[in-house]
């Protein structure tokens, strides 16, 4: 069993320099937590929150399967809403999206800072800036509250995780859909707009290779 540490970045420092599963504290919800921390990119400490890679874990869920996440942690996988309120409730985080295309090209976005509202406001997304080489796909939906397919608080007449197939701070509904439905190969047809997209890298038809979002402390 891997020793418990406040955060991720401790890892880091107790000179812990391989990726794996980590035991979080989550000091003030007093629980546990198991994640991915990711030691090889951008100087390592990274807690990885959700990651998609083989289509393997369906990700048109719930609400309540949002919440408390689900998957599997050296694979696809959703950390979990509430987890994360919680985690960066804890401490001030910045976020960074990492994509590959079918092409083996690897681009990311980061964001400086990261976090999220309680459930009593629907988990709503709140962002830093933006830098990075994949296009900002994120900012559109900056303080929007999380919708889910039995949950809809986007601003669209019709519920957008109906349409996208996944869970997500929709708007009108998205410029990135990170939990949508894995195509092999890229361009993707499909009635809806639903694959795994970042707009600004390949557009919303072209569904991703692998894509990680990871936090850490700043």
């Amino acid at each position: 069993q891997p020793p418990v540490r406040p955060r991720q970045l401790h890892v880091l420092e107790s000179g812990e320099t391989t990726s794996g599963i980590y035991l979080l504290h989550l000091q003030n919800a007093n629980r546990l937590l198991q994640a991915w921390c990711e030691q090889s990119q951008a100087q390592g400490g990274w807690t990885v929150i959700q990651r998609r890679q083989d289509g393997s874990v369906n990700f048109f869920r719930t609400w309540e399967q949002y919440k408390q996440g689900f998957g599997n942690l050296d694979g696809e996988y959703w950390l979990g809403l509430e987890h994360l309120y919680w985690l960066t409730k804890q401490t001030s985080y910045k976020l960074r999206v990492s994509l590959e295309d079918w092409q083996g090209r690897v681009v990311y976005a980061e964001y400086d800072s990261f976090y999220l509202e309680p459930e009593s406001d629907w988990y709503r997304l709140r962002l830093g800036q933006y830098h990075g080489n994949a296009g900002d796909s994120l900012s559109w939906h900056n303080n929007k509250a999380f919708t889910t397919l039995d949950r809809d608080k986007d601003s669209y007449t019709g519920n957008c995780a109906h349409y996208q197939k996944g869970g997500w701070w929709y708007h009108m509904c998205a410029h990135s859909n990170l939990n949508g439905v894995w195509y092999r190969g890229g361009h993707y047809r499909s009635r809806y707009q639903d694959g795994v997209y970042w707009a600004e890298f390949h557009g919303g038809s072209y569904s991703l290779k692998r894509v990680a979002l990871m936090i850490k402390p700043t």
